[in-house]
This record gives C-alpha cells, sequence and structure tokens, in this order.
C-alpha cells in the first residue's frame, strides 16, 4: 500500500514586534488607521516622524500623497520606508483608499521595494466594500461599474491587478482565504517565492483576520496593504495595552464648524438634518472658491453651528479637488474663534489642518465607522471622515455626539416632522 504524504509542516510564529509603523496617503485615512489599530497610538502630519521608532505605541503618519504626481507619491513613500528602517524592526502597514483612488500603483511599487512580499487585501466590509476574483465590490458592484470615480481624471480600474499595474499579483481567492492557517500560509510563501505579492480576496472581517494573522506569522520580511477593514484586523491580532479612554465631550458653548470637502451625492442629504436644527449652511460655488472671491460675512461671534459646502450642483471639474480643498482651508483659518471642527475628505482635512498649522492628533475614539474623533495638542476637537462614507444622519451623529445637548433638539426635529 502507497504511504500517505506527509502533512503539511506547521505554521511557525516568529516574534512579532509589538508595534506598527503605518503610512497613509490622506488624513482621514490615516485617522481611521489609527483608530482601528486599537492600542496607543500617534497620529503624526509630518513625514519626518517615521524615524520616531523607540515609543511605546503604533505610529501612524500621513504622507498627504493622494494628489501628489505619481513620481513625488512614490519618493515620500520610498523615503519614509527608510527612516522606518533604521531602527529595530516593526510591521509596516501601508494604508490605501478602498475604492483604489490616489497613486496607488506607484506607491504600493515603492512599498514593495526590500519586502518578501507584499500582502494585499483592500476589502472593507463595514462599508461594504469586498474583494471577489481580485475585484473590488461597492454594494455587490464591481468598483468600475458604479460612480466612485466621477471626480478622478481617469476610469475606475476593472480589478486590483489592473490598479497594481507593473507590480506582479497574485489573487488567493476566498476557498483559501478560508481554509486552515498552514494553507493559507504556504500560499502566500509559494506567491512570494515566485516574486510576486498576493492579493486577498475577502468579503467579510474573518477573511481580514486570517490575513493579518497570516502576515504575522510569516515575520516582518511581509508588509500589508489594505484599508481601515484589514487594519482593524490587525489590531485584533496584535496584544497590547489599550488606547486611553476618550475624555468627556467639549464644553456646549463652543462653536462647531462642518467643512464638506466631498462631491458626494449624499452629503446635501447629510447636511440637511444639521440645518433642521438650526445650523448656518454656507453653500460655496466652486468657480467662487477657486478665484479667490469668497469672502466670510463680519460678525460680532460665530454661530454656535455652521456648515460650510462646496455646490456641486453644476457638477465639479475633474481633478479640481485639491485646490477647493485650498481654498476651503483658507476660509476655515479665517474663521472667527477657535471652533472644533468636522472635516469629511480626507484632502480637506488635511489642507484646513495645514492652514491652522496643526501637526499631530491624538485619536479618541470614533463616533461611527470612518468617522474618527481626535484632538490637537492645544485642546481643540477635530473630527475626520472620509467623504464617501457615513449614513444620511452622519453629521448629525457627529454633532450630537460632539455637543450632547443637540439631542434633545433632534428629538423634538423628529417630532415635529412626523406630525
Amino acid at each position: 500500500m502507497a504511504s500517505l504524504p506527509p502533512p503539511p509542516a506547521p505554521s511557525v510564529s516568529p516574534p512579532v514586534p509589538p508595534y506598527v509603523i503605518a503610512l497613509a496617503d490622506d488624513l482621514s485615512g490615516a485617522a481611521e488607521t489609527a483608530r482601528a489599530l486599537g492600542g496607543p497610538v500617534r497620529l503624526s502630519l509630518d513625514a519626518a516622524d517615521v524615524a520616531e521608532i523607540a515609543a511605546a505605541h503604533d505610529l501612524v503618519v500621513d504622507l498627504n500623497t493622494r494628489d501628489l504626481p505619481p513620481a513625488e507619491a512614490a519618493y515620500a513613500v520610498r523615503t519614509a520606508l527608510r527612516a522606518a528602517q533604521t531602527g529595530p524592526p516593526r510591521l509596516l502597514y501601508k494604508k490605501v483608499d478602498s475604492q483604489l483612488r490616489g497613486n496607488l500603483a506607484v506607491e504600493a511599487a515603492a512599498y514593495a521595494e526590500g519586502a518578501q512580499a507584499v500582502i494585499v487585501a483592500p476589502a472593507l466590509p463595514a462599508a461594504r466594500r469586498t474583494v471577489t476574483g481580485g475585484v473590488v465590490h461597492v454594494n455587490g458592484v464591481p468598483l468600475h461599474r458604479t460612480d466612485g470615480w466621477r471626480a478622478e481624471r481617469a476610469a475606475a480600474p476593472r480589478s486590483l491587478p489592473e490598479a497594481l499595474s507593473g507590480l506582479p499579483v497574485r489573487t488567493v481567492p476566498l476557498d483559501v482565504v478560508r481554509s486552515e492557517a498552514a494553507v493559507l500560509d504556504a500560499e502566500f510563501r509559494r506567491i512570494a517565492a515566485s516574486g510576486a505579492h498576493p492579493v486577498a480576496d475577502a468579503e467579510t472581517d474573518a477573511d481580514l483576520d486570517a490575513v493579518a494573522a497570516a502576515a504575522l506569522r510569516l515575520g516582518t520580511g511581509f508588509r500589508l496593504l489594505g484599508t481601515g477593514g484589514l487594519a482593524a484586523a490587525l489590531g485584533r491580532a496584535l496584544v497590547r495595552p489599550a488606547a486611553a479612554p476618550a475624555p468627556s465631550p467639549a464644553q456646549d458653548s463652543d462653536p462647531l464648524l462642518f467643512v464638506v470637502g466631498t462631491a458626494e451625492p449624499g452629503a446635501a442629504a447629510q447636511i440637511a438634518h444639521l440645518t433642521a436644527l438650526g445650523a448656518h449652511h454656507v453653500p460655496l460655488d466652486p468657480a467662487d472658491l477657486a478665484a479667490g472671491t469668497v469672502s466670510l460675512p463680519r460678525t460680532a461671534a460665530a454661530p454656535a453651528l455652521t456648515v460650510f459646502s462646496i455646490d456641486g450642483s453644476a457638477g465639479l471639474r475633474p481633478g479640481a479637488g485639491r485646490a477647493l480643498s485650498a481654498a476651503l482651508a483658507a476660509l476655515v483659518a479665517a474663521y472667527p474663534g477657535r471652533p472644533d471642527l468636522v472635516l469629511t475628505g480626507g484632502e480637506t482635512a488635511r489642507t484646513t489642518l495645514d492652514a491652522l498649522k496643526i501637526r499631530e492628533l491624538e485619536p479618541l475614539g470614533e463616533i461611527h465607522h470612518g468617522a474618527v474623533h481626535s484632538r490637537t495638542p492645544d485642546g481643540r476637537r477635530v473630527v475626520t471622515r472620509p467623504g464617501s462614507y457615513g449614513a444620511e444622519d452622519s453629521l448629525l451623529r457627529i454633532a450630537v455626539a460632539l455637543r450632547p445637548h443637540l439631542a434633545a433638539a433632534t428629538v423634538a426635529t423628529a417630532a415635529t416632522a412626523a406630525t
């Protein structure tokens, strides 16, 4: 009788560094990653801080490369990696957009330099963004058939291999992701040995948990690239001290300024919930913003609740986002007083904080998925949220979390609407 083949060798767990260095291409994604990792964390807007490797916390750095020219974006990633590798090894994580926007191909290629392999898993189940057959789906629809790239200069990629053009990748199907740990580890090793990088299908958080656990078993030669979903899986897999509890909300008397820098169609309905509470809404014409002809009315004191938004009713010019964000940031810097801020869209968030000379955030909590509540070094409260996230009541929920007295007004408004 023929002897049976030996069972696969068990996966060996190499020593895992307790802390992570994560690189993001925009600020809302950096904040999302910082909260997802779950341990003590520093969120920096200064790429030079990647060299700070001795402290006992995760470090998430916004490289602010989403809208840079490709060569500059790749250079920023390479520079950060060199700084990250000058001390004891840490697990490296690259945060990418769940709809694959930005300089994904060139940044991934730069990030892969010197790695045994990069494990790619950009699914985000919490936002109903999944990956099957190497194709990103949004609410079950392939990405290239959605309008997620309507403000981009190019068409959405049809698959992850297309989005990562120039980087050799191999798709790891769901049945392998959901197989025994030794089988998944062996597949990742096999792909790495062939000179390629594994792209993992995933539909659930459990799928991402399996990917993150495999990366930890394989060691720091394998780097991770994904969204906040994979970062959260990594946070669940790592055993570290818990982050500090969030402090009490800010004073109700402080002004609160919403800066809605997204072209998402749902933004108007989100803003409507705030105006129903009496928020002062300032829609801004994109042509006037770009021309620098918008000015704020002079008032004795800022309203308690104000919303700046870009009027997209006439459509927005693809590629204009950076200039419009800069113009919005200039308005915020000129706003009277020192309001707490709610910033939607990564580019809007980054340019606004740059204009205010804020270089670091302390993440405190998450109001809803992707809406990260942070504190600046001087005590100002800031909430960042990707432009494409959030249900119709997203901004309302953020307002109530920051200003609890609005909860009663919300109930009264809902009761009035029902009668």
